[in-house]
């Protein structure tokens, strides 16, 4: 399998001759600035020097229409014929977000540093910040384009600009991204299957109907108090998070601070419970039941489960970002998601600025989010046509995820095996990676200092690809 061909793109960006020499140097660079193409243009095209240990490159700046922000980066020496994509986090908005900081996440840093060609997006639209979604009140042409189309004209556009800088066109793709950026690698192997060779896909936030409206939702409303006051109050996430580690570590037969898988934890806090004056070293019956609920994930009126599983046990060191607080006005980050998806981007009708997570019902409004779901989500099981283009995919999720619930990517996976006929048929293409104790994405470090700097999934499939090894790590070093 290899990307779209150079013929292609060149006939849709006006012409291009395969095989063309590319002198790749500033002027070079510069020209692309002129560049004609179709359904777009070329803002800007400059040469970037070399900041160890990325080589000096080509920043090319343009916009596939209506307003899809493209970055795409050309190595000016040692181009390895490869093309590198990463995804996008959160709703994103802000184009080339992952690669301002040191992280390799959604970022295009891991593949310049390789020599790829590599490039992003900004999904579709300027936001103010990731958890800014008005962009999309009454825009379907914009939840569209974040949905799923600016994978595809990314793709296009980067490949136009191989075409023109190095004259033909790339021999292999990689897509990389982590949580919504995983979402963006689901939909790369079903909706476009034969465009990636290789995906690589972290912490994927693959239905986002059902997890951020439906989960989120339930998430928020169980930690609200009927005065509409925040129940569990960040600084107990340790006395619970202690509690918990002390019943379900062992489990796994190694006393070594993690929960190997969390499913198997069930824990009881009732000894934690205040009795007579409350205090930080107990729980309030209000606070347990805010527990209870999170740990059992969203049911409808009936008891149905309407989202696989809950918060998972382990995952308390990251509540604070996630679910609490930190008490300073920092994190509690579901809150954000869910209000915003909720306002502009969930339901078939967009409520606007005056709806809150508490206005979720669950018996009805799963059922009112058929175009959004259309648009946005990737969670089909049935990978068939990206298998059988030869694709390879690896797949990684932390354990301790209090976001993106690490028990969909599992429920996902064994689908998925039962779709390609066996487990053993869906590991020829298909590599799944499940990490005790990991934050969503590696993002904070757990216990014992590992976080995303620690993972390199990218060396393996680099070998799966190249050599037919399939992987057994994503460790770094290993």
């Amino acid at each position: 399998m290899k990307p779209l061909s150079f013929f292609l793109a060149a006939t849709a960006f006006g012409g291009l001759a395969a095989g063309q020499a590319a002198a790749q140097d500033a002027a070079s660079c510069a020209a692309l600035a002129n560049m004609s193409i179709s359904g777009g243009f070329v803002a800007s095209a400059n040469v970037v020097d070399a900041v160890d240990p990325l080589p000096a490159y080509c920043e090319v700046r343009a916009t596939a229409l209506p307003a899809i922000s493209i970055e795409v980066r050309l190595p000016m020496e040692g181009w390895n014929g490869k093309y590198y994509q990463a995804g996008c986090g959160g709703f994103c908005g802000v184009l080339g977000r992952a690669d301002a900081a040191a992280g390799w996440i959604n970022a295009m840093r891991p593949g310049l540093e390789r020599g790829y060609a590599t490039a992003t997006s900004d999904s579709g639209h300027h936001g103010l910040s990731v958890v800014d979604a008005a962009w999309a009140y009454n825009n379907p042409a914009a939840e569209r384009d974040w949905g799923y189309r600016s994978i595809s004209e990314t793709h296009r556009v980067a490949h136009a600009m191989i075409g023109a800088f190095y004259g033909g066109t790339s021999e292999q793709a990689i897509f990389q991204g982590c949580s919504t950026g995983g979402r963006m690698a689901h939909m790369a192997a079903e909706r476009f299957p034969e465009m990636f060779d290789g995906i690589i896909a972290g912490a994927p936030a693959m239905d986002y109907t059902g997890l951020v409206a439906t989960k989120m939702a339930w998430l928020m409303q169980a930690n609200t108090a009927r005065d509409g006051s925040q129940i569990l109050m960040p600084g107990k996430e340790a006395l619970i998070g202690e509690a918990v580690m002390a019943q379900c570590d062992a489990l796994d037969g190694k006393d070594d601070g993690l929960i190997d898988d969390p499913r198997q934890c069930e824990a009881d806090l009732s000894a934690l419970q205040c009795v007579g004056e409350e205090g930080e070293d107990c729980l309030t019956p209000a606070e347990l039941s805010v527990i209870d609920r999170w740990r059992q994930g969203p049911v409808n009126s009936a008891g149905e489960q309407l989202y696989p599983g809950g918060v998972p046990a382990g995952s308390e060191p990251f509540w604070w970002l996630w679910l609490t607080g930190n008490g300073q006005g920092g994190g509690k980050l579901v809150n954000a998601f869910v209000t915003n998806f909720g306002r502009y981007m969930a339901f078939d009708h967009d409520p606007g600025a005056g709806w809150t997570a508490a206005d979720f019902d669950f018996d009805v409004d799963p059922g009112r989010m058929g175009q959004s779901s259309g648009f946005y989500n990737a969670d089909n099981p049935d990978i068939s046509a990206f298998r059988e283009a030869g694709g390879k995919m690896i797949i990684w999720h932390g354990w301790a995820d209090a976001i993106v619930t690490p028990y969909k990517t599992v429920d996902w996976y064994d689908a998925a095996a039962e779709a390609a006929g066996g487990e053993d048929a869906l590991k020829e293409n298909v590599a799944l990676f499940m990490i005790p104790g990991l934050d969503h994405c590696g993002i904070l470090p757990r216990a014992d200092g590992l976080a995303q700097a620690g993972l390199d999934p990218m060396t393996p499939l680099e070998a799966w690809l190249n050599a037919g090894v399939a992987p057994t790590s994503i460790m770094a070093g290993q």
